[in-house]
This record gives structure tokens, C-alpha cells and sequence, in this order.
């Protein structure tokens, strides 16, 4: 009875699924499946989700790109990315298995032909499956220049008349608002929005996710958050490496499009949200939007708390781009790049919410490539405390980290053990791989292809919500993209470093304030205080 009881506690009950479950009779078909996408990503996570039971019973997976190969190719390289670090006879008895539910066909992306084809190769496995309904998971690991061929041509080819169809499509989700709302437009000629699951893969990353658990569960952390406690907020995401060969395809997009307009935002708005009615999934998404009329018409509404932000300013952006050092090649040293390219590789913007939460209160995105290491962070730095017993006392921060090594602490002040009667900074440390020994934390891809698959929209981008992120983003985009006058030049910063020199009075100007000298995570030496 005991166990069952520490299996019951701390359940939600509002968390119930919002669609269809697929049980069985299921295809998944991932397009792009010779790209490295599907190779790195799509085949690992679905790989994962059937070695841990969670893929529909009897499935298979067809895998269709242009590329011509056999079905010996296709299974090398969807299993390519497949960890098994310390060779067990047991994994590698399951990816052998695995490389038998899956299928290949080779097509073209925009033409009807090629999808008659996938339709009959489709229906003849689907004819040892029993029952009449029959489910089918279109998985689109493309570029979005193909998306609407793409679409299109699945729902005249490949629907399922007798069962129940959904379609993942992956970011970037058009360049700015009005090639966002064209793609948008295009999609749903074909698809209706309850069948389109749009993914942003940090929507599926672990501590993304505990977001809302640890905002709505925990009265300590509710009291304190809003404008009243919390002085600034930064939202950081660094990768160590830069464009590495791939510069090209960055130059098109840059690292506002790339990271903040989409991962980070998304970020920001769960962090900011208001309390859902419950965590069922539309109650979650209708919590982001706000509702005009009534609960039904919440499809056409806009994103509640991102509704409260304005189009951001120029003077609220600092632009990088990264210059050779310490052995490392510049961007503009990437073979790829355009030798006169003012494409930023580091952005910092604020975004102010203007709601009686948070109003006044800067919200700080930075991104960058090439930087000093690998991080993704949310940094909530809370006001000073009433001076007068105090003098020079460090603020108390929530770090929430994302990745690598999930971590949630909170920086505060203590009393100096021993005869001195000093506060110094110090942490209430829940760093996961410690606390959680036994767990495996599942890939983003993992947890969000499993949400498709039990028809759960809750951690997938809605059309109203794209909409209204684009308006945010879009002014600063087309200034960058020249299309309002010169485009501006970012300030160089060497690779390896923490960005660009301005970086500090950007961030110091908006209210940051930097810990005492003397702390250090995750220990601290008194014995040199």
C-alpha cells in the first residue's frame, strides 16, 4: 500500500490526453529521410520511444526522401545516430528489431506519381493490420520550401479516409510575419489545425516542461513572481562551436530566426503565463492566448502574454559576429559565408511585457555561436533587499538550467559559518543527474513525437501564437535584413569569449547586478573570506 501511494502523490489530474491515442494500425511516415534530421534526431527519438514501450503496437515506420537507396542504406543511416556507447548485446538485439518495422521509398517532393506510389506502399502494409480504422503520423523532416508541396500532396495521396491522420512540421516556421502567415495559410488549405502539430523542440526539453510544475505547484515560488519581487530576467542560450562548414544556410536565417524569435520565446512566454484553469493541453495554449470572445473561438484569438509585448526596438538589441581567435576560424572565414556578410552569430534583445505582472520588468534573450561554452539558462534576479541592516549584500537569483545537466537553484545569503557574523552567497542546489540517480531524462523529440502520437497539443506551437511572435520580432528582423535603410554591423567578438564587449553595460543598464567576488558554484571556500 505504501508504494501505491508514493506512485499516487503528487499526480495531475488535468494532464488527460486531448485527442485520439494511437494503440495500433499506426504508420509513421518520415519525409526527409535520408537528411540529417531524421538521421540525428527523428530515427534516435523514435528509436527511443520503442525500446521503452511507447510506440503503438505493430507499427511501422516508411522513410521516403529524393535520395535513391536500398533498404540496407536506409537502415545504416536512420541507425547511424543510434547511442549504444557500451555495446550491449540487448541494445543492439533491439536496434535490429527496430531496422524491421521500417520501410524506404525513394520520391519526389512535388509531384502527384510519387505520392501515389507511398500510397500504395502504405496500403499494402497496412493490410496485415486488423481492424478497419488505420492511423497515419506524417513526419516532416524538410526544409520549409517544401512544406506546402509536401502537405498537399499528402492529404490528396495519402490520407486516411477510414482513420485518424496528423502532421508534424518542423521550424522555421516562415522569415518574418508575412511569410509566416502565407506558409500558415498554405498549410491549412490541406490540413485543419487539430491534425497539424508544429514542433519547437525546446518545448519538449525536460526543464522547459517543469516549468509550469514548479511555477503552479509551489506557493513559495508563485508569491515571489512578478514585477513586485523580480528585477530582471535573462533567458541565454550558448553553443561553443560556430557555423562549422554550414554558414550558408545560418546566413539566410541569422541567430534571432534561428534561436530567440522561436526556442527562447517560447521560454519566456511559459515562464510569464498566468495560471492555466487546468494542465489539460488546450487549457495550457489557451492560458498563452487571449480570448476575445468565448472558450471556442480561442483558435482565432492571440497569444495572451505575448499580446502584452510591443514590436521591440533598435536601441533594445546588441548585435555580434564572431572573429577568428585562439586557433579558431571567423565567421567570415566559413568558406559558405558571403565575405561581406553582416549576419549576426550573437544577439542579446529586452522585451518588456506590459501587464500588471510584469510591467517594468526587462526580459533579457541572448543567443549565440561560437561563445565561451554550452549553456541554456533562465536567470530570474529578484530586487535588493531593505538596506540599512545590510550594505552591499548580493541578490538572491532562481537559475532554472536547461541544458546541459539540468539543474534548478537558488542563490541566497547566508550567515558565514564560524565566530564571524558576515553574510555570504551561497545556493539551494537541485542539480537532476544528482538528485535523480535512476532516472533517464528522454530526448526533447522523444517526449514530443509521444505527445503526437497521444494527441496532446500541449507542447506544440499554435497558428495564433506564431502570428503574434512574428509581429514582436519582425520590425528588428527587417532593419537587420536591410529593408528599412543600411543594415547594421554587428560588433566582432572572439571566438571562444562571451560575446561582444558591450555586452556587460547592455546587460548592467537594464538593472543586472553581478554576484559578490567571492561566490563561487556549486562550493564555496570560507577559509579565503
Amino acid at each position: 500500500m505504501a508504494s501505491m501511494t508514493r506512485t499516487r502523490s503528487g499526480t495531475i489530474p488535468s494532464m488527460e490526453t486531448s485527442g485520439h491515442q494511437f494503440r495500433d494500425n499506426t504508420l509513421i511516415v518520415v519525409f526527409g529521410a535520408s537528411g540529417d534530421l531524421a538521421k540525428k534526431k527523428t530515427y534516435p527519438a523514435l528509436f527511443g520511444l520503442y525500446r521503452n514501450g511507447y510506440l503503438p503496437k505493430d507499427v511501422h515506420i516508411v522513410g521516403y526522401a529524393r535520395t535513391k537507396m536500398d533498404q540496407e542504406e536506409y537502415h545504416k543511416r536512420t541507425t547511424s545516430y543510434i547511442k549504444n556507447p557500451n555495446d550491449d548485446p540487448e541494445v543492439a538485439a533491439q536496434i535490429e528489431e527496430f531496422k524491421k518495422l521500417s520501410s524506404y521509398i525513394s520520391g519526389n517532393y512535388d509531384d502527384s506519381p510519387s505520392f501515389q506510389n507511398l500510397a500504395r506502399h502504405m496500403e499494402a502494409i497496412e493490410k496485415s493490420y486488423q481492424g478497419r480504422g488505420v492511423n497515419r503520423l506524417f513526419y516532416l523532416a524538410l526544409p520549409p520550401s517544401v512544406f506546402v508541396p509536401v502537405s498537399k500532396y499528402v492529404k490528396e495521396c495519402c490520407y486516411a479516409t477510414n482513420g485518424t491522420n496528423r502532421i508534424i512540421v518542423e521550424k522555421p516556421f516562415g522569415k518574418d510575419l508575412q511569410s509566416c502567415r502565407d506558409l500558415l495559410s498554405s498549410l491549412k488549405q490541406s490540413w485543419k489545425e487539430d491534425e497539424t502539430y508544429r514542433i519547437d523542440h525546446y518545448l519538449g526539453k525536460e526543464m522547459v516542461k517543469n516549468l509550469l510544475v514548479l511555477r503552479f505547484a509551489n506557493v513559495a515560488m508563485g508569491a515571489a513572481w512578478d514585477k513586485h519581487s523580480i528585477s530582471n530576467v535573462q533567458i541565454s542560450f550558448k553553443e561553443p562551436f560556430g557555423t562549422e562548414g554550414r554558414g550558408g544556410y545560418f546566413d539566410e536565417f541569422g541567430i534571432i530566426r534561428d534561436i530567440l524569435q522561436n526556442h527562447l520565446l517560447q521560454v519566456l512566454s511559459i515562464l510569464t503565463m498566468e495560471r492555466p484553469v487546468s494542465f489539460a493541453s488546450e487549457d495550457i495554449r489557451d492560458e498563452k492566448q487571449y480570448l476575445s470572445c468565448s472558450h471556442a473561438s480561442f483558435r482565432s484569438s492571440q497569444v495572451k502574454v505575448l499580446r502584452a509585448i510591443p514590436p521591440i526596438k533598435r536601441e533594445d538589441v546588441l548585435l555580434g559576429q564572431y572573429v577568428g581567435a585562439n586557433g579558431k576560424p571567423g565567421y567570415l572565414d566559413d568558406d559558405t559565408v558571403p565575405k561581406d556578410s553582416v549576419c549576426p552569430t550573437f544577439a542579446a534583445t529586452t522585451l518588456w511585457i506590459n501587464n500588471e505582472r510584469w510591467e517594468g520588468v526587462p526580459f533579457i534573450l541572448k543567443a549565440g555561436k561560437a561563445l565561451n561554452e554550452a549553456k541554456v539558462e533562465i536567470r530570474m534576479q529578484f530586487k535588493d533587499v531593505t538596506q540599512g541592516i545590510f550594505k552591499d549584500i548580493s541578490r538572491n537569483e532562481l537559475v532554472i538550467r536547461i541544458q546541459p545537466s539540468e539543474a534548478v537553484y537558488l542563490k541566497l545569503n547566508t550567515k558565514t559559518p564560524g565566530y564571524a557574523f558576515r553574510a555570504i552567497p551561497t545556493e539551494m542546489d537541485l542539480t537532476y543527474k544528482r538528485r535523480f540517480t535512476d532516472t533517464k531524462i528522454p530526448e526533447a523529440y522523444e517526449a514530443l513525437i509521444l505527445d503526437a502520437i497521444k494527441g496532446d497539443h500541449s507542447n506544440f506551437v499554435r497558428d495564433d501564437e506564431l502570428d503574434v511572435a512574428w509581429k514582436i520580432f519582425t520590425p528588428i528582423l527587417h532593419w537587420i535584413d536591410g529593408k528599412e535603410g543600411p543594415r547594421p554591423k554587428p560588433s566582432p567578438y572572439p571566438y571562444g569569449s562571451r560575446g561582444p564587449k558591450e555586452l556587460d553595460s547592455f546587460i548592467e543598464k537594464l538593472g543586472y547586478k553581478r554576484a559578490a567576488e567571492e561566490y563561487s558554484w556549486p562550493t564555496t571556500n570560507v577559509s579565503n573570506l
